[in-house]
């Protein structure tokens, strides 16, 4: 990849072009303007050091090196508190280890784009966070922001659960005061955190601190995506992947023929390649049959060949194959060290081997959604509840001879007439609770929004059974919970990543919900919660 030019003789222009190119929006242009006529902007980019980092991660990393050749000074946050803070996705004894393993691995990430990182800071969320100034702000900010702005300002971005820990609702007031503490005019991250940014440019004003300007990148679709039947393990091409697991996991990567909408393969070439190389160009091997081989000098022709199907699939991912691996090949050197190998190991330790009886250790049972005990359901018998007015009390036939009673709160959402024999999806290995003298034994699964407030029942595809049991695309095997432990909040965790799509399909993490007999969908709610 080419080196970083030196960027002194940079006019405030050319400087604004690198900073905001291939950016989706930039709010506070004209400060950033102001700003760059006087001196080089000070940004920082900030990652919660939960999953590992994977191949997506050279999206913002190419951003940074872009931040980089305008002559920026720019700061990685390893926001470990905030990591801990969303609803526990690391747990407190893993947050060290993960650090310095992020801190390891993104230096090699920006080394192999030969970005120097005489002008990068690397700073630690608990190195101020925890300090009696920040501490003082938490509390000021929350005695300033409401509840509604909080979760809102977090919706895309926070763990969303039906009764969201407070520690949730506080990660976006931190996020907003890491701007004053990190001393930055910027703010850069992807455009799902739109929501925190305002937030922040509301909020801060009011503790006496100065609106930051907002960079922030378009959600690319994954390398490898939503819509591969894969298991976990091949969902992501890890930073780590040998060659062959690189071919394994590109050879299933969505990349529909025609398709530049949403195509991670080409969105990789351009969020990452070009940026990076574009002096270049990208070579696609081709038949002659097929044009022979041929060279872009632009992303816009690549993605105008594609979209043509003058460029097939399988070409363009041969293309982008070597170019992986060679982003690859220094970290996976620089990590065959036996302590960084070590520390790997501990960082994220493999799930515990099953004991006696089949059951794993409970501090490393894995969070994945078939331990959830999906099913078809119909309802046979529907009243409204005696004693509250927006619940329904409903007899559902899930495939076990004898119906199930479930509570669920629809009185307000739908008539009673439309749910006699309806068919709906059920979760059954909930652990039954009392609904106002009533006990429920499962939930039914509903698509919702809330402003204005809506809620719609999921429905299964025509023809679909009781009792059929609904999975995750790739998470077909497996045997679920018989209950869910309500302390260890399993469902709370896994149905915050349940959502439907653009497309009103039913998704956990992008990946579609399925009977035998297809996809599992909501009426017209798009891009909505599921609980």
């Amino acid at each position: 990849m080419g080196a970083i030019n030196n960027t002194g003789e940079l006019s405030w222009e050319a400087k604004t072009e690198l900073i905001t190119r291939n950016l989706q929006e930039v709010l506070g242009e004209d400060k950033m303007t102001t700003i760059l006529k006087e001196r080089d902007l000070k940004i920082y980019w900030g990652t919660a050091i939960t999953g590992r980092p994977h191949i997506a991660y050279f999206v913002p990393m190419s951003k940074i090196a872009d931040f980089l050749r305008a002559g920026c000074e720019v700061t990685i946050l390893f926001a470990d508190l905030h990591g801990y803070l969303d609803n526990m996705k690391a747990p407190w004894e893993l947050l060290s280890l993960r650090t310095q393993y992020y801190e390891n691995v993104i230096k090699q990430m920006l080394l192999s784009i030969d970005v120097p990182l005489e002008k990068l800071k690397f700073v630690r969320g608990t190195d101020y966070q925890l300090s009696r100034e920040y501490s003082l702000d938490v509390y000021r900010m929350s005695s300033a922001i409401t509840e509604h702005d909080a979760k809102k300002a977090g919706a895309e971005v926070v763990k969303q659960v039906e009764h969201p820990l407070l520690s949730g609702l506080l990660y976006p007031g931190l996020q907003a005061l890491d701007e004053e503490y990190l001393k930055v005019d910027a703010q850069f991250g992807g455009v799902d955190q739109r929501k925190i940014f305002t937030m922040s440019e509301k909020y801060l004003p009011q503790l006496g601190y100065a609106k930051r300007v907002h960079l922030m990148n378009p959600m690319v679709p994954g390398l490898t995506g939503g819509k591969m039947s894969s298991s976990e393990e091949d969902s992501k091409i890890d930073l780590l992947d040998d060659p062959a697991a690189v071919k394994k996991k590109l050879k299933k990567a969505f990349c529909e023929p025609g398709n530049i909408t949403d195509n991670g393969v080409l969105s990789f070439v351009k969020h990452v390649i070009f940026p990076l190389s574009s002096a270049e160009g990208f070579s696609v091997n081709r038949s002659a049959q097929y044009g022979g081989d041929i060279t872009f000098n632009s992303y816009d022709e690549l993605e105008q060949a594609f979209a043509k199907q003058e460029v097939h699939p399988g070409d363009l991912k041969a293309a982008v194959e070597p170019r992986i691996n060679k982003l690859l090949a220094p970290i996976i050197k620089y990590f065959q060290d036996p302590k960084l190998k070590e520390l790997t190991a501990k960082a994220y330790p493999p799930p515990a081997k099953a004991g006696k009886g089949g059951a794993a250790a409970p501090a490393t049972e894995e969070l994945v959604p078939s331990r959830l005990d999906i099913r078809v359901g119909k309802i046979v018998e529907v009243e409204n509840h005696p004693e509250a007015d927006s619940l329904y009390v409903e007899k559902i036939d899930v495939g076990e001879g004898v119906p199930r009673t479930i509570v669920s709160g629809l009185r307000n959402f739908v008539p009673i007439e439309e749910m006699q024999n309806r068919n709906v999806i059920v979760l059954c290995n909930l652990k039954p609770a009392k609904m106002r003298g009533i006990e429920s034994c499962g939930m039914v699964l509903c698509a919702s929004v809330e402003d204005p407030r809506a809620v719609e029942p999921l429905a299964a595809p025509e023809g679909s059974a009781p009792g059929e049991r609904v999975f995750v695309e790739g998470y077909e095997t497996g045997a679920p919970d018989e209950v869910l432990n309500p302390k260890k909040k399993v469902w709370e965790k896994l149905s915050a990543d349940l959502k439907t799509s653009s497309q009103c399909e039913a998704q956990w993490q992008g990946t579609p919900l399925l009977t035998k007999l297809g996809k599992i969908t909501s009426k017209t709610l798009k891009s909505a919660p599921i609980k």
